[in-house]
């Protein structure tokens, strides 16, 4: 029996990005004659990008290496592994032929050549890196580091990077869903008995005073810290994952502002309200240190519940407007979407998370047994 692993639920996470940019924004879907794989053996495009050529080719690289590496950790035989080599390619072949069908996109036999480089050559790297025992390490460090329930908690960790790199309201300020629900429900119910039922949101509602702003970013800040301590072995290597979190956090945010705008602008965001919550932001995860597993994870939905109630009591301001206009016209369109649903979705999956380990009786009465070491 195959070995449990976190590689299979990010190659099933990692193929659905990959259909979501690729089908993005599946509409206008279009019948047309002829045969729908005759872009395989079309002429090669004049014209192209080095920005396509390297997204084409390193996009499946990660797909190719957590696809063979769940075929070897599942125990699978050589037949199996050799299998595993050619899904991307042809994931990449289903995903191209689709794109025939429609009007916004265009199949490559180009794009389909590079996307199966990428794959093969994670494939072989996963392979290589397998035989030689170059992964050892990272398996010797998730038995050390972390408790063997770990698997959703490192899953979500996985995916707060990501989430942060959408723009928000405020930095780590993720799960702001509630105008958007509310807009979608007003256009739903427009000319109807009950639109006269949804709430309004005053147009002159009064922003977040920089008090509050800064305990939104200490909470957005200490809601993985403590995901992340609920999970770990002992009190020890609370520290090094609470920096670590901070420095992923900070890159992440630089990242996404030079992205969104331009190198120079990387660290605009980095306002006194903001320096003031991640101060805080990290005197709670060193408080919090303390804690038993268990009163992680309680406290974990306290501050999610938290930050959430400032974030959606609080109208958008111009700056994330003028930030989501820069993502939606530059080259991250086909991928926008995506990272602003894990930005939406992000805290409430950590709160479902919370409540399955809290309720579960099993992880429950593990939960109370694990004390700070």
């Amino acid at each position: 029996m195959g070995q449990r692993t976190l590689a299979r639920p990010l190659a099933l996470l990692l193929a659905a990005l990959i259909v979501y940019a690729s089908l993005y924004p599946f509409e206008g879907w279009r019948a047309l004659g002829g045969d729908a794989l005759s872009f395989l053996w079309a002429p090669f495009p004049r014209f192209w990008t080095a920005f396509d050529v390297w997204a084409n080719l390193l996009g499946y690289v990660p797909l190719g290496f957590l696809t063979v590496l769940v075929a070897i950790r599942s125990g699978g035989n050589r037949w199996v592994v050799a299998l595993a080599f050619f899904l991307p390619g042809l994931l990449s072949l289903a995903m191209e032929t689709a794109q025939v069908f429609l009007p916004g996109r265009v199949a490559s036999n180009v794009d389909w050549l590079l996307n199966t480089g990428g794959g093969l050559l994670g494939s072989a790297l996963a392979l290589l890196l397998s035989r030689t025992r170059w992964l050892e390490p990272w398996q010797r460090l998730r038995t050390h580091w972390f408790e063997a329930d770990a698997h959703g908690a490192l899953l979500l960790l996985a995916l707060w990077p990501v989430a942060l790199l959408y723009p928000t309201s405020l930095p780590f300020g993720l799960g702001q869903v509630w105008g958007a629900v509310e807009s979608a429900v007003a256009q739903a119910l427009v000319d109807t008995a009950l639109a006269e039922w949804v709430p309004v949101r005053l147009p002159h509602a009064q922003p977040l005073s920089p008090a509050a702003q800064a305990w939104c970013v200490a909470l957005g800040l200490l809601a993985p810290c403590l995901l992340s301590f609920s999970v770990l072995r002992g009190v020890t290597r609370r520290l090094p994952m609470l920096l670590g979190l901070l420095g992923v956090a900070v890159g992440t945010m630089g990242l996404s502002s030079a992205l969104t705008y331009s190198p120079v602008h990387a660290w605009m965001w980095l306002t006194p309200p903001v320096l003031m919550g991640m101060g805080v932001g990290l005197m709670g995860g060193l408080l919090a240190m303390a804690l038993s597993r268990r009163a992680c994870v309680v406290w974990l939905v306290w501050a999610l519940l938290g930050g959430l109630a400032l974030l959606n009591s609080a109208p958008v301001t111009p700056y994330l407007a003028e930030s989501l206009h820069v993502w939606a016209q530059g080259r991250f369109i086909r991928f926008h979407g995506l990272t602003q649903w894990l930005g939406w979705l992000w805290p409430y999956a950590v709160m479902l998370h919370a409540a399955v380990q809290i309720s579960w009786r099993p992880s429950a009465r593990a939960l109370d047994t694990q004390v700070p070491r």
